[in-house]
């Protein structure tokens, strides 16, 4: 990006804001697609979040006159991103989405901090520790409060939870299994992006890599389903407008861009802020109504990024405690 763009993300009033856009945007995206999704098909939504999105990247790194990729190592990088993050986790994601409930998808899409932890302090190094690992089960407890359903969740504290039935026979259609292979293909495409900073520059990449995937999703779109767009109105393609904008070409740039060089641990923790987001402006825009379990995953996911964020300060002042008593 050009140097005034760079002193902007890092001001000390406009930082903070900048770290929360990605999870707002994806939230509010997912609350301007609920009714369009109903309308459409799960790979055309999938191709057309991510083809215009990636036009859109390129347009502009080519005005902020940022490098494009060289040598097979830089490509190399970027088709394996765009497998991973592009085709294989919006993939999934829509699939997943078809076949099982929102509340429930969110749940397992927005767990994927846990994969990406694990995969930083491996790869990378980055030191998690007790309160880290404390703030990420407390996230995902606060995700599942929000997501699952208010019923579900009473019968399991009472003891007679109402489980689904498994079998191998329906696992490889089963919504939850592509859900949590798309959660699991974002963490991967999410790490990866260290690697591929090293060859490219990460903005760029992040539009290359929605082009390469979403042209496989569009051809496979065009072949598999039918009536993609015949019963869309003007209000769903406003939302999917919305979805691509702002929910892709924007959100995935500052993802990917502070992904690059930022403790992944800590940022992807704010993975979490999404259904927050999503729940807050449901009922913000769509009058839904949040029950007391939802406003208490609320605050636990509030809580358990903080405990991420700060779990150093957290256990240099828990040991300096225990070291007076």
């Amino acid at each position: 990006m050009s140097a005034k763009s760079l002193t902007l993300l890092s001001s000390r009033w406009f930082a903070p804001l900048v770290l929360i856009s990605p999870f707002f945007l994806w939230g509010t995206a997912m609350v301007a697609m609920k009714g369009a999704i109903a309308h459409t098909t799960p790979l055309f939504v999938a191709s057309f979040r991510l083809l215009p999105a990636g036009v859109l990247i390129l347009i502009a790194t080519a005005f902020w006159k940022l490098p494009q990729p060289r040598g097979w190592r830089a490509w190399g990088w970027i088709t394996l991103f765009a497998l991973l993050d592009g085709f294989m986790f919006q993939g999934f994601l829509a699939e997943g989405l078809a076949r099982t409930g929102a509340g429930l998808g969110s749940v397992m899409i927005d767990s994927q901090p846990l994969a990406i932890a694990l995969l930083s302090s491996w790869l990378f190094g980055e030191v998690i520790g007790l309160w880290g690992w404390l703030g990420l089960a407390v996230g995902v407890l606060g995700i599942s409060l929000i997501g699952l359903p208010d019923g579900w969740l009473l019968d399991w504290l009472h003891g007679s939870p109402t489980l689904p039935v498994w079998s191998w026979a329906g696992l490889a259609d089963s919504g939850e299994l592509l859900m949590l292979l798309a959660a699991l293909s974002m963490a991967l495409g999410t790490v990866s992006i260290r690697f591929v900073s090293r060859h490219a520059d990460p903005v760029v990449a992040t539009g290359w890599h929605m082009i390469l995937s979403g042209v496989p999703l569009l051809a496979f779109s065009a072949l598999w389903e039918s009536q993609q767009w015949v019963n869309l109105t003007g209000g769903d393609w406003l939302a999917l407008t919305y979805a691509t904008v702002f929910g892709s070409a924007i959100a995935y740039a500052v993802f990917f861009y502070i992904a690059a060089s930022g403790n992944l641990t800590s940022f992807a923790a704010l993975t979490f802020l999404t259904p927050v987001f999503a729940l807050v402006f449901g009922n913000l825009l769509l009058a839904e109504i949040l029950s007391p379990i939802q406003w208490s995953g609320t605050v636990l996911t509030l809580v358990s990024i903080y405990l991420i964020n700060r779990r150093d300060q957290i256990a240099a002042w828990w040991r300096d405690r225990r070291q007076a008593m």
